[in-house]
């Protein structure tokens, strides 16, 4: 069983608490329903325990404080109304204890603005992040060693969480619950919640799905090619052939127009394919790195865990959906 810990706070946006609540709820019974032990224990905790009053005209009620949580499986950060400096200074003890939770072992996820409350406990540093796409531009001035990916609706790293903005948050809820119960649960919990699981996969699979967004329509037709082709033998200087340009001035070009490499780009679209294969079938590492394009082992995995941060077995240990 999972113990999970939603943090409740005046500030939190409504429906990002009480859609995590009712998700893991509908997915406790679902799964008791089918005669298995209930998946998740979830609480609530604030900084102090009671009633506790949001922006919105609704409350919680939270029987544990940050003190009193000593232990749990994966924190859960709501989205926030109001201004960002203002709402984390007033909230400074939840970052702290974040921080703390999380160098004991526990996971951490946030929803939408939430995302603010990790990247302040440091948890974010050199790691991918999305948010709501209002937040972005600030975030980027705020947090410059974040990887900030915008048009993401999910992103996981290393036991670090964060979804898109608003209503988007529940598919990193559904992910959640198909990660940690397994497929067949989450496409149920899905239909019982009218969510619709290609969002999760979509943007799980097409990372760079936010670096289309530029005017430079050269770059874009070169995009293109790399994702229907990236599984070929191609090099960056095949590539700067392609788009007829020098290698000089089509790896400066591309990295303005996508903020990644040629080389980084042809990377990450090989490392999620290969996430997806490790995900979803049964073949061999070895089947799995010729399909997207590597001839060489020892290199895929050393880019794969840079990417990840697991090795290639890990991750179809801790993902595999089989």
């Amino acid at each position: 069983m999972k113990r999970i810990s939603l943090l409740v706070y005046e500030e939190a946006v409504l429906s990002a608490v009480s859609g995590a609540v009712d998700i893991f709820i509908g997915t406790n019974r679902f799964v008791e329903g089918m005669g298995s032990t209930m998946p998740f224990e979830l609480e609530l905790i604030s900084e102090r325990a009671g009633d506790i009053r949001l922006f919105a005209p609704a409350s919680f009620i939270c029987r544990k404080t940050l003190g009193e949580a000593e232990n749990t499986d994966l924190i859960i950060v709501p989205a926030f109304n109001g201004d960002a400096t203002e709402v984390l200074e007033k909230n400074r003890a939840l970052v702290e204890w974040i921080r703390q939770m999380n160098e004991k072992g526990s996971e951490v996820a946030s929803l939408c603005f939430g995302s603010y409350f990790l990247a302040e406990a440091g948890l974010l540093s050199g790691k991918p992040c999305t948010s709501h796409w209002l937040a972005i531009p600030d975030m980027k001035m705020r947090y410059q060693d974040i990887d900030l990916m915008p048009d993401m609706v999910i992103t996981d790293r290393e036991g670090i969480y964060t979804s898109g903005g608003a209503f988007s948050s529940l598919n990193l809820i559904l992910y959640l619950v198909e990660k940690f119960c397994g497929r067949e649960v989450g496409i149920q919990v899905s239909k019982m919640f009218s969510i619709d699981m290609d969002r999760v996969n979509q943007a799980h699979f097409s990372v760079f799905q936010g670096q289309h967004q530029h005017e430079d329509k050269e770059i874009l037709r070169i995009q293109k090619y790399i994702e229907e082709n990236y599984n070929a033998q191609v090099s960056v200087e095949d590539i700067a052939e392609k788009a007829n340009m020098s290698k000089r001035n089509f790896v400066r070009r591309f990295k303005n127009a996508t903020q990644n490499t040629p080389l980084e780009y042809l990377q990450r679209v090989k490392i999620e394919a290969a996430k997806k294969a490790l995900e979803r079938t049964t073949e061999s590492i070895h089947s799995v790195v010729y399909d997207v394009g590597y001839n060489d082992l020892k290199t895929f995995r050393k880019i794969f865990k840079r990417v990840t941060g697991l090795t290639p077995q890990d991750y179809r240990r801790k993902y595999s959906r089989a």
